[in-house]
């Protein structure tokens, strides 16, 4: 890491005030990665410039001679940069999200409210759904999103089917009992979920989201669920 971090240190050094600037390092970047660059933005640390791409942040220097994937951490507070940026680029408009294409579940007065991007054969997405089974007073959005294999794609099509759906979803992820429908109604649902997720640039299950529109990748703690439903009480 460090012998990566090198050449940066030198040039944030010995460079000549930069010519360059956000615009022009994001068509380098795009000519190099032959992708669509979401945005530039320069950085007060050794005069790199945060490249987001297909969801991921990248650090390069004005010249675009070398590409850094990785955590950048502040030397003073000891914090992760990258991970602070990664919450705010990709948070979103919770209103905005499909919720009717999702399998709805309400307990106690629902007033607290999260949505879950999940697929049926996540084992991280069963170990989460275990501690969520513990939660009231919520209102949990859960998007059927089988993007593991075909078999999570006929299951989650059975789920959807399903004359309850909620029932048969946490009878599948909490106490493994399999859906026994034969998932052949209208399932526009899941394949309009599938595209959704796509377009949020979701590559894992589980993936929440909160109503603040905080995103957070993968099976997190029931302790931090409550801290994130404390924070976003009403409904």
């Amino acid at each position: 890491m460090y012998k990566q971090l090198m050449p940066f240190a030198l040039a944030a050094v010995l460079s000549l005030p930069t010519l360059a600037d956000e615009a022009s390092v994001k068509k380098a970047v795009e000519g190099k990665l032959e992708r669509p660059v979401s945005s530039v933005t320069k950085t007060p640390y050794l005069g790199l410039y945060e490249v987001y791409v297909d969801g991921q942040i990248v650090y390069t220097d004005e010249k675009v001679s070398a590409l850094l994937l990785g955590a950048l951490i502040d030397a003073k507070t000891m914090k992760s940069v990258t991970e602070e940026r990664m919450q705010k680029l990709t948070a979103i408009k919770f209103s905005d999200l499909p919720l009717t294409l999702a399998v709805k579940q309400v307990r106690g007065d629902g007033k607290r409210v999260f949505a879950t991007f999940e697929d049926p054969n996540c084992g991280y997405c069963k170990k989460m759904a275990k501690d969520i089974a513990k939660l009231d007073n919520v209102t949990i959005y859960t998007f059927l999103y089988p993007i593991l294999s075909p078999d999570s794609l006929e299951k989650s099509n059975q789920i959807w089917c399903a004359a309850d759906k909620a029932k048969a979803w946490n009878d599948w992820m909490v106490d493994g009992k399999a859906p026994a429908g034969k998932g052949d109604c209208d399932t526009t649902a899941v394949k309009k979920t599938i595209e959704t997720g796509r377009k949020l640039a979701i590559n894992g299950t589980p993936t929440v989201f909160f109503a603040d529109g905080e995103r957070i990748p993968g099976a997190i703690p029931l302790a931090r669920i409550e801290q994130k439903l404390a924070q976003n009480p009403a409904k």
